[in-house]
């Protein structure tokens, strides 16, 4: 059962606005961290990625186990991911 959802973007990605609308039309609630106002984010999103900015970084917490980080996720994939 997924606890928590937090989306790790920016305000002007297209693919952010993409995965947002997918969480919202699953009926899933999340936290949206915009990385253009959070340097401590950012630097997640950037070490997650092997050193690049890739955009939306989408972590999914769940019971007990480490969080499940999908970055740039297809609608399908995060429909698996959120399954899990």
């Amino acid at each position: 059962m997924t606890e928590r959802v937090k989306v790790y973007g920016a305000d002007w990605c297209g693919d952010t606005h993409s995965t947002l609308r997918d969480l919202k039309r699953a009926g899933v609630s999340y936290d949206y961290i915009d990385i253009d106002d959070d340097e401590e984010a950012e630097r997640k999103v950037i070490e997650f990625n092997r050193g690049k900015r890739r955009i939306p970084m989408v972590e999914i917490a769940s019971d007990g186990g480490e969080p499940v980080r999908l970055s740039v996720p297809s609608g399908s994939e995060l429909e698996r991911a959120l399954r899990k």
